[in-house]
């Protein structure tokens, strides 16, 4: 009798440590095994709560589940109120006891806030300058495509900003839409706007890139005046073949260098800025003996019948669409190391793509030059120089990819990051000769980052056959590209989220939300603002 006692007081003991007991506790009550503090507990059958309680019994055997206020009985946990639960956030190292369950991404990039990731939720961050220290990419160049309307510009906005915060420059060459004009007078940035009656831009005007050369000594200072001097004859080059409409033969090219370099050493002499065009086309008029020589002309009649296509195509940047634009001294210059730099050509945004061509070629060797220039002077910042509308500029005469690819390729060593948009590819196929269609999918190639809108099931098949993507990757994307209904008011399904993609890595779907501020500074659907319904009646939160 004795032992059958002793045996029930140690079961007992056992349910009653297997009542209070956690995991890891219950699985030694398996083994028989009870902790000394759980044997010196107290164990009274009669007291609500204490009864024993066998952990290995059936589900089917346990007493019912309490509702959300529990059980009305001492020790029943009652609540005679119950609040509503409250939301917490936190990231995955910090609640993974709570909720153990989320998985990341995989994705450890650093850079400026971007978006949360569509799975995962964990904040994504976009920086090619930071993931080219990490390891990540090997150039820092992106390219951001998608359909008109998602919100490319918004996901460039987002990035200017938070890379000017980092201490960067942004330079904007050629706004063609003059979308950028109020982030960069926000940013405490400038703005000049070139066009008939506005601001002019002169295609010689070395801009910081002069006082640079005019303070170096011996071997940097060859280095820039060559340098300066192949960037204005790419320049020239590029205007008189949108002008003209074909490229140069080489006569042209070596009379064309020679004509630059005796405007500018003459100007140099007599303590005059930089040359202008129309003085080009009056050192052609002289006929001097070396450009006599260049055209192998016997006389003066022989040499105006030979130079006068040359001669004809300068005149016209100067008394033809674009006069006024570029065939005067600057109207403006940079003193300042400003946070922010605008080019706005909206004045000629409706005009013919001669004139636009010409207008965005001009701002991007003036960029160039301008970044150039403050790095030789000493001045190191980085640089964001974002470039929209890209198709406009390439496509309006032959051979301008390779001249606009040379004027503004800016390498990683100068510390510039660039973004370059299109809408698609087919801009780029409807270049006019096959060279600069493949010179120009090379140049897709070369920017080591993707960041990509929501594409058709065409425009994917396209983009695949330059940089690979999965088929879930397609697929998610092409989802993007239309809502499902014909039902108004909902709002589309790619709007505001992009495949950040680079190399054969797993791409990164993100979405973007906007604060209040960047609504208004990122908005572009203004012209419809006064329309019942539309965006800005119910305007949202993302991109």
């Amino acid at each position: 009798m004795t032992g059958t006692n002793n045996l029930t007081e140690a079961d007992a003991r056992l349910h009653q440590a297997a009542a209070h007991a956690g995991l890891a506790e219950r699985w030694l009550a398996k083994l028989g095994v009870v902790p000394a503090y759980r044997k010196q507990e107290p164990h009274d059958p009669d007291e609500p709560g204490q009864e024993p309680f066998n952990p290995f019994a059936p589900f089917a055997s346990l007493p019912p589940i309490p509702d959300a206020r529990g059980e009305n009985r001492p020790f029943g946990g009652y609540a005679h109120n119950v609040d509503a639960g409250r939301l917490f956030a936190g990231t995955t190292s910090q609640v993974q006891g709570l909720y153990p369950f989320p998985a990341a991404s995989g994705a450890r990039v650093r850079g400026v806030p971007f978006g949360r990731h569509l799975h995962t939720a964990e904040p994504i961050g976009l920086d090619p300058s930071q993931w080219l220290v990490d390891g990540l990419v090997t150039n820092t160049g992106l390219w951001v495509q998608g359909q008109p309307g998602i919100g490319k510009s918004t996901a460039i906005k987002r990035l200017l900003v938070g890379l000017v915060a980092f201490g960067f420059a942004a330079v904007i060459p050629g706004d063609i839409k003059d979308e950028y004009t109020a982030l960069v007078e926000a940013l405490d940035g400038k703005v000049f706007r070139i066009g008939r009656g506005l601001h002019s831009l002169n295609p010689l005007d070395l801009g910081p890139l002069r006082g640079a050369i005019d303070a170096a000594v011996g071997t940097q200072r060859d280095q820039l005046v060559s340098q300066a001097r192949g960037r204005r004859l790419d320049l020239l080059e590029s205007l008189i073949t949108i002008v003209g409409g074909q490229d140069l033969t080489a006569t042209e090219r070596l009379l064309l260098a020679m004509t630059v370099d005796q405007a500018d050493a003459a100007n140099q002499r007599h303590g005059r800025p930089d040359p202008t065009i129309p003085e080009l086309v009056q050192i052609l008029d002289s006929a001097a003996e070396p450009l006599l020589r260049v055209v192998a002309a016997r006389d003066e009649h022989e040499y105006r019948r030979e130079v006068r296509e040359l001669r004809n195509t300068l005149v016209l940047l100067c008394e033809g669409p674009i006069k006024g634009m570029f065939d005067r001294p600057s109207s403006f210059s940079l003193d300042a190391d400003l946070p922010a730099i605008s080019l706005s050509l909206g004045a000629v945004e409706d005009d013919g793509d001669d004139v636009v061509a010409a207008a965005m070629m001009c701002a991007w060797a003036w960029s160039a030059g301008l970044i150039e220039g403050k790095q030789a002077a000493g001045i190191r910042r980085n640089v964001f120089q974002p470039q929209d509308e890209l198709w406009r500029a390439l496509r309006a005469a032959p051979g301008l990819v390779e001249k606009s690819d040379r004027m503004t390729r800016l390498n990683r060593r100068r510390g510039v990051v660039s973004a370059q948009s299109t809408h698609t590819i087919t801009d780029l196929e409807a270049l006019p000769t096959a060279s600069d269609r493949a010179k120009a999918k090379g140049m897709i190639a070369r920017n080591d980052i993707k960041v990509i809108g929501g594409l058709d099931h065409a425009e994917m098949a396209r983009l695949h056959e330059i940089s690979p993507f999965t088929s879930g990757e397609k697929d998610l994307v092409t989802r993007w590209s239309a809502p499902p209904t014909w039902v108004p008011g909902q709002r589309h399904p790619g709007r505001g989220k992009y495949l950040i993609k680079s190399g054969a890595r797993m791409g990164l779907p993100v979405n973007v939300d906007l604060t209040p501020e960047e609504l208004d500074l990122y908005n572009t659907d203004g012209a419809f603002a006064g329309l019942n319904g539309t965006v800005s009646g119910r305007s949202s939160r993302a991109a």
